[in-house]
């Protein structure tokens, strides 16, 4: 695995705030603990409320602020794992549409209900955004010339209590990678509560 540059992931983070949101759409799934789907949402992140919007943003931000190189990894896919009808097309494919395709939300829900054991029930949550990445001087001051437009996809994995309340993320990821203040289609950067991450 690579390393992930941290300042890369505060440079991500500070697009998530009320103010200066990143995201356009917020898409998610309710699992029981035997890992079946019993409920989604997909909605247009500017039409929930402030209220739900800073708590999702909250949720989020969890991914690319934890512990850089410890809790949050760099995975990259193999080329096998690239291949067609597998999980690298699927994500690639949700960005591309910006997570306005359900049928595929429900094929990524499925299969990770299925890959993933828990002893209750997990929201997963899906985040669409876009940053503007500017040039910088050599001075690394900001240029107001945008260098690419970065499309990505922050997933976050929480335990659920009562009326579907969240906990804190316990897992996630965010595909592509931001690396070296771009997008890397073959790299995904997976977030593990406890370190623990084997595989994707």
């Amino acid at each position: 695995m690579g390393k992930i540059n941290r300042e890369d992931m505060l440079e991500l983070t500070r697009r998530m705030t009320l103010k200066r949101n990143c995201f356009s759409r917020i898409a998610g799934a309710y699992l029981d603990a035997e890992g079946f789907v019993d409920g989604t949402f997909n909605k247009h992140f500017q039409k929930l409320s402030a209220k739900d919007q800073q708590r999702n943003l909250d949720i989020a931000k969890a991914i690319p602020f934890s512990d850089t190189n410890v809790q949050l990894k760099e995975y990259c896919f193999k080329e096998a794992e690239r291949k067609a009808g597998g999980i690298w097309q699927l994500l690639m494919a949700l960005k591309e549409c910006g997570l306005k395709n359900d049928a595929m939300l429900d094929t990524f829900y499925e299969w990770f209900g299925e890959k993933h054991c828990f002893d209750a029930a997990h929201a997963v949550y899906f985040f669409y955004g876009s940053y503007d990445v500017p040039l910088k001087a050599e001075d690394k001051e900001s240029l107001w010339e945008s260098e690419e437009v970065y499309s990505f996809l922050i997933c976050a994995v929480c335990p659920v209590s009562g009326d579907y309340e969240p906990g804190k993320p316990e897992s996630g990821f965010l595909f592509p990678a931001f690396k070296d203040r771009g997008s890397d289609i073959y790299r995904m950067n997976v977030y593990q509560a406890d370190g623990r991450f084997q595989g994707f």
